[in-house]
């Protein structure tokens, strides 16, 4: 049993979290002088699992993820990551993470090849029997398709093969869980895709649970089993990014043509407006598109609520709809 109070918060008994749970996070704050950045974060992420967490700037996104690893002390709260408080990680618990950056820079004159195996042996020793650390290095080359520039010095890749080695560089010690902070930044549409099999992969095959922040919301909602939005301090909203657009009242946006007439309707019950516009038309209709709400769609809709200052409201409203 964990008892929890600081910051004047209510004490709250902590039941213990299942086998699979990776990420458990019940009311974290974060206080920097007078101004409370994060006010009561609550999520789980379990093994295997990608999420991504998505946010405007300012709203505590870096904060978050910065407890998570361990390189920033939370205010209070009860936060277990491998089922470790990241405040008391060792060098073992680290072992388990791996971390890919928006940038890395260093290291020019290293080539691709000998820097990971160089890495690789920094995870040897902290191999179990499940997971034998670190990546194989001919494997992990070809896994983030840098195959061809094996040999090539660091400071000669152009910048989409130095994000795939930052990519490399986070995975080589086969994490059992992973952040990655916009990943595929500097991405052709090739290498995004390569990128997105690699992290269905490591989440259906080795299992690896992956934490993703993310301005492109197009890729959030291709990787995320879930997606939890952040604004002012707070979690608006957690759910698959279906689940997100149902909860809303967006409206589905119906497009059709008759003849040389197009023509756009919103309605909140696109299937039943459909079926009446084809008892009504029939074969008339022609090029028929039901466009329903997006990822995009939800979060600005959430955000735009949150910083009209009715935060609250839609949050509940949301739960509310969740039931």
């Amino acid at each position: 049993m964990t008892v929890v109070g600081e910051l004047g918060a209510r004490a709250e008994i902590i039941e213990p979290p299942s086998e699979d749970t990776v990420l458990d996070v019940r009311d974290m704050w974060m206080r920097y002088g007078t101004t409370d950045v994060l006010t009561g974060i609550t999520f789980q992420a379990h093994r295997g699992e990608v999420l991504a967490l998505l946010s405007p700037n300012g709203a505590g996104k870096t904060t978050t993820i910065e407890i998570l690893e361990g390189f920033r002390m939370r205010s209070a709260g009860h936060v277990r990551v491998l089922g470790v408080d990241p405040q008391r990680g060792d060098e073992r618990w680290r072992a388990r993470l791996g971390v890919v950056l928006q940038s890395w820079r260093d290291h020019g004159k290293w080539r691709v090849r000998e820097l990971l195996a160089h890495l690789g042996t920094y995870y040897a020793p902290y191999s179990t029997d499940r997971i034998h650390r670190p990546w194989d290095v001919d494997a992990l080359v070809e896994a983030v398709g840098l195959t061809e520039h094996a040999g090539k010095r660091i400071g000669r890749l152009s910048g989409g093969q130095r994000r795939r080695l930052d990519v490399a560089i986070g995975i080589v010690g086969r994490p059992e869980l992973l952040f990655l902070d916009e990943p595929t930044a500097g991405f052709d549409p090739e290498a995004r895709r390569e990128f997105h099999d690699l992290v269905h992969r490591l989440s259906d095959i080795d299992e690896t649970t992956i934490l993703l922040t993310t301005h492109d919301l197009d890729e959030a909602e291709k990787l995320a089993d879930r997606i939890l939005i952040l604004a002012g301090g707070s979690i608006i909203a957690n759910g698959s990014a279906d689940e997100l657009a149902r909860r809303m009242s967006t409206d589905a946006e119906v497009r059709w043509t008759q003849g040389t007439a197009r023509f756009v309707h919103a309605s909140a019950d696109a299937t039943r407006f459909v079926r009446e516009l084809f008892q009504q038309y029939g074969e008339a209709i022609g090029d028929l598109e039901v466009r329903r709400a997006s990822l995009e769609d939800t979060y600005m809709a959430l955000v735009r609520e949150h910083e009209a200052g009715r935060g609250e409201a839609a949050v509940r409203a949301f739960e509310k709809a969740a039931r």
